[in-house]
């Protein structure tokens, strides 16, 4: 299978919740990148004809919650893949921070970064 990924995944997990006009689950977080978040499929959770969901975590060891809007992109039984679409500044700033502290390089931190920002202006002129 070719590898589509654009953006590095780091593994990450904490609880989460998982929240739309349907309802709120508990969920863990398992891994995610400047763009998409992977999270485990809370048992009582149904998919709904609205893809848009909000995602809230806090950071290990500290009171900094990270809060999200993003798509539904595709679940299984066991998770649920989701592309982010909206952070807010704060949000932004420490999810880049903790990719950066986990991808071991400045280097490849700054790549992943313009391949963010040129894929924005590209959905942005369409």
């Amino acid at each position: 299978m070719t590898e589509r990924r654009q953006f590095i995944r780091i593994l990450y997990q904490s609880p989460a919740t998982l929240r739309q006009a349907e309802g709120e689950w508990q969920t863990v977080v398992r891994d995610l990148s400047l763009k998409g978040i992977l999270l485990t499929c809370p048992p009582d959770w149904q998919p709904s004809t609205d893809p848009h969901y909000t995602v809230n975590f806090c950071l290990h060891e500290c009171d900094i919650e990270l809060t999200m809007e993003t798509q539904l992109i595709s679940h299984c039984r066991d998770f649920l893949r989701m592309k982010i679409h909206h952070l807010d500044i704060d949000s932004a700033s420490h999810l880049k921070r903790l990719v950066e502290l986990n991808v071991g390089t400045d280097e490849l931190l700054h790549r992943e970064l313009e391949q963010l920002t040129d894929l924005e202006n590209h959905l942005n002129k369409h």
